[in-house]
């Protein structure tokens, strides 16, 4: 998410609603979760001009059959582009995101990745790793060649991509753009697609992948859904999530079930949804945040939202905002929806069968693994990778982003530099703490 005056004061009301809502007692309840502790980080990214304005974001995790030693991890930078990891955590490539097209206007800002394998193009298949530009309101979409060390991602959008949200160049600078991604191959057709939410507000669209003869890929846009933006609730009042004025609660972290064909959207102040894929029929809320129901009022001096008396309708895994969302997948079908609980730094697994209601099965949280290496803290993007990746990670690896990299670096003005990052956590030591 972009720390904007309204996701700062959605964090804020969860916070202050944490400390409101639960017993003092019971607030050490996250920490009584299992802790695992990273093997590796990035070297941190830093959100200001001499950083280049990089704020990690959303990673995805790109493995090599070939040469597993070899996969890579694509992650999201915001107007800092595109990074490219190996598994040393080390960077590979840099791929700057895209100028303002004229003066005034907003340049590219990277915000989430997700990855296709084989899709079907006039030359053969291809991996391709799929970018949410919410700074253009565009996909930018970029093939994957291993073949080319140093610069293994090639970009490939085709030049004519129109908006995703904006009818105009005016409707693009306000930035009410591409935003969340998920991508899905559906089985029963072998096409690609990608579903997209809407910045500040509940839009998702779907939107087919289409390889052109040139040899690039671009997208024509199938069908959109709205997700509720306010709530009946049980004592008959209606709720809307607090925030800054003419925004909706928008949608970030999503992942695609492709055995289920199942789309799973986490709408920050609310909850988890899950839906088709392809946005056909209704819409089931699978979790809420605790925060849900709980009425605030946002103060335009403070940019942050007071909560006030909470009726008791959340729920009890996720603090507000419910972020990045990922699939643990087993061979066998089984395999749990992964969260990230941005509230309270802690991580919530769902069982992934709809048969068992995507049932709460337990949570854990990234702790730090020396003074150096820190764990995860305000999460965005996570992505997991359940298959041996070499001999670094042969239970597979699991990559979060840190919202707070530390130790952080100073100013040079007597404070500190907003410093982020993403850290390698080995799948199994996930698998063994959490007993997955």
């Amino acid at each position: 998410m972009n720390r904007s005056p309204r996701t700062t004061a959605g964090a804020a009301l969860g916070t202050a609603l944490l400390a409101l809502l639960v017993p003092s007692s019971a607030q050490a309840v996250p920490s009584a979760l299992p802790t695992v502790t990273p093997s590796a980080e990035t070297a941190p990214l830093h959100d200001d001009e001499a950083g280049g304005n990089a704020n990690a974001d959303d990673p995805a995790i790109w493995r090599d059959d070939a040469h597993p030693d070899r996969s890579l991890v694509v992650a999201t930078a915001k107007e800092g582009g595109l990074r490219v990891y190996d598994l040393k955590a080390d960077l590979v490539q840099s791929i700057a995101a895209p100028a303002p097209p004229s003066e005034g206007a907003a340049p590219g800002r990277f915000n989430n990745v997700d990855l296709v394998s084989g899709l079907r193009t006039p030359t053969g298949r291809a991996d391709i790793a799929v970018v949410t530009d919410r700074g253009r309101d565009r996909l930018r979409v970029y093939r994957i060649d291993p073949s080319r060390p140093g610069r293994p991602l090639a970009d490939v959008t085709d030049p004519a991509a129109a908006p995703v949200f904006s009818a105009s160049e005016s409707e693009v600078d306000d930035q009410r753009t591409a935003y969340g991604l998920a991508t899905w191959t559906d089985r029963r057709t072998g096409r690609s697609y990608a579903l997209v939410s809407r910045r500040s507000e509940t839009a998702v669209a779907l939107l087919e992948l289409r390889p052109t003869a040139a040899g690039t890929i671009g997208y024509r846009k199938i069908r959109t859904i709205e997700l509720p933006a306010s709530h009946r609730l049980p004592n008959g009042t209606k709720w809307t999530p607090c925030g800054e004025p003419g925004e909706l609660p928008q949608v970030e972290g999503m992942v695609v079930d492709p055995a289920a064909g199942v789309l799973y959207a986490g709408q920050e102040d609310v909850g988890i949804w899950r839906m088709r894929a392809d946005l056909s029929g209704k819409p089931v809320l699978v979790d809420k945040v605790r925060e849900f129901g709980v009425p605030g009022v946002y103060d335009e001096e403070t940019e942050e939202c007071t909560p006030g008396a909470d009726p008791g309708y959340g729920g009890k895994h996720l603090s507000a905002d419910v972020e990045g969302l990922t699939l643990f997948q087993e061979r066998d079908g089984d395999g749990y929806l992964l969260a990230s609980s941005q509230g309270d730094n802690t991580f919530a697994l769902y069982d992934r069968k709809i048969s068992e209601h995507n049932a709460y099965e337990g949570g854990f949280r990234v702790g730090a693994a020396s003074a150096t290496l820190d764990g995860s803290e305000v999460c965005d993007g996570a992505a997991v990778m359940n298959e041996p990746l070499g001999r670094r990670y042969p239970r597979g690896l699991l990559v979060v982003q840190d919202g707070q990299e530390t130790p952080a670096a100073p100013d040079g003005e007597g404070g500190e530099r907003e410093t982020t990052g993403f850290k390698f956590v080995d799948l199994g030591a996930v698998v063994d703490a959490t007993d997955m």
